[in-house]
């Protein structure tokens, strides 16, 4: 792996043609393809491997099956995102679809074939699981752990690549553009980043031709997620305070099937689960969900986990159940071993238990509103995957089409940046080093993980499943204040990780809020019980905020 072995310090400027932040999918299948011509430099906030697709479960939609086709994937994408889906982006997405599970085969990824097997190669045929809200199975996968082999595959060909330059453990603090270095009121570009070295704690610049956001969602703004550590929406945070449009935040998807131990760290079960049989239950082991719709335990996630949050709310209970019982040891084991072993390892045998489960932060079906191409609102900044707003998913994801879109977006991305000429001149605007502040004492970095915690519980409790203008109003003025006062500490004090992931989740859970109370309606992922009903003369629209 070509990764900087020096320390680097905040008088450094490192140069290069693109500035890839984040590790995932799209991330490295764009640096995969860009690298073909110029110097890429990928940041990683960990580990390259540790990010959001490695913990990715399910698979990936795609129409690849003999009874499958395109107009079906597009139905049941429309059908699910409540009717806010831009339409030329969901038909494109759906139909390059193949091609881009081809290009993941020729870097190595092996889905899991009918026979078993896990084969990086076309010779035999896939086999495909049915998830929520999907009419057929075309969801590939590696067994249990699609993102792990995802993440095999790509990091080998990102560190084998001679154009590409890794470098692990840097935090990306702010984006570097015109409109502070160097005001031009008719356009605003996009210079590179600000950058820390979480080893050393220095902050130095990198200098880019273009940049690209591609750092996930926001998981961790909530107090239950299945998002690893590391979702704390920077990329998003760092796009709005560059002037980016961001959009539909008031849309995070619940996944309604989180392990419930406390030892478990919010661990997903799969969607997969259920599309092969799985059936929740209440306590009672009564089949409670198709009270609420008539598909059950196989309705899209919203209704699911809505019809979840209403029973335990209703039962008093901490926790539903999720029956694979019936499957067999056998089946079980084949098709969900890292499930299964998981479970085992908190004493919870799915051939013979049901397993606890209660709803967590999963996806983001909002963020920062690009175009076709990729382009944000700044010039020379493009976001791709999570942290961008496409208009794939509308008001509610489709399971498996997260996977999807990033990939597409790799492709489209880099076809588009590779066609045009390098744009010129951003070189020669100087940017100041960065200043560092002030150490804080000991005491007064309680303030950060005590506000941290408050957000996500506040989050949790008022801007959840189920909303209502009162909780919304309320979590609006506390994490407004909360906002004050950790942007003051931001400026006085030395920057640390903790204080750039607390700051980006404060903003992150602000604009999520003013989203929410912008639409008095309810509809896909988004519920306020004071507008039960859904709104298509006012509401059937986007939802914008700088």
């Amino acid at each position: 792996m070509k990764s900087k072995e020096k320390v680097l310090n905040h008088s450094q400027v490192l140069w290069t043609d693109h500035l890839v932040i984040g590790s995932g999918i799209a991330g490295l299948m764009l640096a995969l393809r860009l690298a073909q011509r110029d110097k890429v430099t990928v940041i990683a906030k960990d580990q390259l491997n540790e990010n959001t697709t490695r913990y990715a479960q399910g698979g990936i939609a795609s129409v690849v099956g003999a009874d499958d086709s395109f107009s079906r994937h597009i139905e049941d994408t429309v059908k699910a995102g409540g009717g806010l889906c831009h339409q030329r982006v969901v038909d494109e997405v759906v139909r390059e679809g193949p091609a881009a599970v081809d290009e993941l085969v020729k870097l190595g990824v092996g889905f899991t074939k009918d026979n078993g097997s896990s084969c990086s190669d076309n010779s035999l045929d896939y086999h495909l699981t049915c998830e929520g809200g999907h009419t057929v199975r075309r969801v590939l996968h590696a067994r249990d752990v699609t993102g792990k082999e995802l993440m095999r595959a790509l990091t080998r060909r990102v560190t084998e690549n001679d154009n590409i330059e890794v470098i692990e453990y840097q935090l990306a603090v702010d984006l570097l553009t015109t409109d502070k270095s160097a005001p031009d009121f008719s356009s605003n570009s996009c210079l590179g980043a600000y950058v820390m070295d979480k080893k050393s704690g220095d902050i130095y610049q990198i200098r880019s031709r273009y940049t690209y956001l591609c750092t996930g969602g926001h998981g961790r703004v909530y107090l239950y997620t299945s998002n690893p550590p590391s979702s704390t929406g920077d990329g998003l945070a760092m796009g709005w305070r560059a002037g980016c449009k961001v959009a539909n935040l008031e849309f995070m998807q619940f996944h309604p099937t989180c392990l419930f131990f406390s030892s478990a760290n919010s661990f997903l079960i799969s969607e997969a689960v259920r599309g092969e049989g799985g059936i929740i239950k209440n306590k009672k082991g009564e089949d409670f969900t198709k009270k609420y719709d008539d598909r059950g335990s196989m309705a899209p996630r919203d209704i699911v986990a809505r019809a979840i949050d209403s029973e335990l709310k209703r039962s008093g209970e901490p926790n539903v159940f999720l029956d694979v019982r019936h499957l067999g040891e056998s089946k079980i084991k084949q098709l969900f071993p890292n499930i299964y072993q998981r479970c085992m390892q908190c004493g919870i045998d799915m051939a013979r238990d049901m397993i606890p489960i209660v709803p967590a932060a999963h996806y983001s079906c909002g963020g920062i509103v690009v175009d076709q191409h990729g382009r944000t609102g700044v010039h020379n900044l493009y976001a791709l995957g999570e942290v961008s707003c496409t208009g794939l998913h509308g008001a509610n994801r489709l399971a498996s089409n997260s996977l999807l879109e990033a990939a597409v977006y790799a492709i489209k991305v880099s076809e588009f940046v590779l066609s045009c000429e390098k744009p010129s001149g951003n070189s020669s605007i100087e940017v100041f080093p960065w200043q560092v502040g002030k150490a804080a004492h000991p005491e007064e970095l309680v303030f950060l993980s005590h506000s941290w915690d408050q957000i996500r519980r506040l989050m949790w409790n008022y801007v959840g499943i189920v909303r209502s203008d009162r909780r919304l109003r309320r979590a609006y003025d506390m994490v407004t204040t909360i906002c004050h006062s950790i942007d003051s500490f931001y400026w006085d004090y030395r920057v640390t990780p903790e204080l750039i992931e607390v700051r980006n989740i404060s903003q992150v859970a602000l604009l999520t809020i003013r989203c929410a109370m912008s639409r008095k309606e309810s509809r896909g992922i988004h519920f306020n019980s004071d507008y039960p009903e859904r709104d298509d003369r006012r509401f059937k629209k986007d939802t914008l905020t700088w």
